[in-house]
């Protein structure tokens, strides 16, 4: 080819505020904040409840605790240096200048507080025990990498994953729904929680050696790669097993096995997650979970409404 028939490469142009605010929420992360509403809302609609607009205000806190966790985690991460230039992952918005970190904080609190005046809504319409949960869901996402000790620093993510994007989100919209409570609720949320809990120790499996290098102690920097995988692909395995515990010791009907028609899927990113170390690799295993946990929630819900 010569220099004459070539053509020109397109000049690839800065992005847009847009595409950079787009950046900073960690869209392959919001799965995480969806996933739980809806089992917890099918399960209410198992039992022939559900309230619409108490649906849509459950649903829209909890994406927007998420995102607010996920500008925190930003926000907080470059002010401890965790977010360096040989990091694996996709560039964040404050280490990365693309914000300035003054406009990620106040971004924080605005979403933040358009989380709470959702669950004002739901506080008024369906009980007080809702304040707890979403005043701990908030407190944790900014807790994770903010304030004098994070937890996520000292290897306590995970449980806080399962904790808020499992049980306390499940169990929470169920009640947003019922205004009461089941064994039921709490028994689907772990499924859901660990899945969730997969997400971030694919996140942390990639960027061990920079979050070693930041003294930043996650699991994976605990255990090490390897562990770190075995951990990955027991809290997805295990998933699949405890979706059915409410089938076998409850009221719930073999519809439930609808959700591993995922299971292929699952084995996909299992093995991409064991066999790859590469930061392009594990920001596809990063997205393929989030898609994992979206599909098997899909696939239970339909099962759970099913069984009536």
């Amino acid at each position: 080819m010569t220099a004459a028939s070539a053509k020109p490469t397109p000049a690839v142009g800065p992005p847009s505020s847009l595409q950079i605010w787009m950046m900073a929420t960690r869209p392959k992360t919001l799965p995480a904040g969806i996933a739980p509403v809806l089992v917890g809302t099918a399960l209410a609609g198992y039992l022939h409840v559900f309230h619409p607009l108490r649906f849509v205000a459950a649903l829209l806190g909890s994406i927007l605790i998420q995102i607010g966790a996920n500008l925190s985690n930003d926000y907080s991460d470059a002010r401890r240096g965790a977010d360096t230039e040989d990091r694996l992952g996709p560039v964040r918005v404050t280490a990365g200048g693309l914000v300035p970190p003054r406009q990620v904080l106040i971004a924080t609190y605005f979403t933040f507080g358009l989380a709470v005046l959702c669950g004002g809504y739901l506080i008024a319409v369906a009980g007080w025990q809702l304040l707890l949960i979403g005043v701990a869901s908030i407190a944790a996402g900014v807790l994770y990498t903010g304030g004098p000790k994070p937890y996520g620093y000292e290897g306590l993510g995970e449980i806080f994953v399962f904790l808020f994007f499992g049980v306390a989100a499940v169990a929470g919209s169920y009640f947003v729904q019922m205004r009461h409570f089941s064994w039921e609720s709490l028994a689907l949320s772990v499924p859901v929680g660990l899945i969730a809990s997969a997400l971030l120790v694919v996140n942390n499996t990639r960027d061990i050696d920079t979050d070693r290098r930041a003294n930043k102690r996650t699991l994976a920097v605990r255990f090490g790669r390897e562990r770190s995988r075995q951990i990955y692909a027991a809290l997805i395995y295990v998933s699949y097993l405890l979706a059915l515990v409410t089938w076998v010791f409850g009221p719930l009907q073999p519809w439930l096995l609808l959700s591993w028609l995922s299971l292929p899927l699952a084995i996909l990113v299992v093995k991409l997650v064991r066999t790859h170390t590469d930061g392009p690799s594990l920001n596809g295993a990063l997205a393929a979970t989030g898609r994992l946990q979206l599909i098997f929630c899909l696939l239970l819900c339909a099962g759970i409404l099913l069984s009536r």
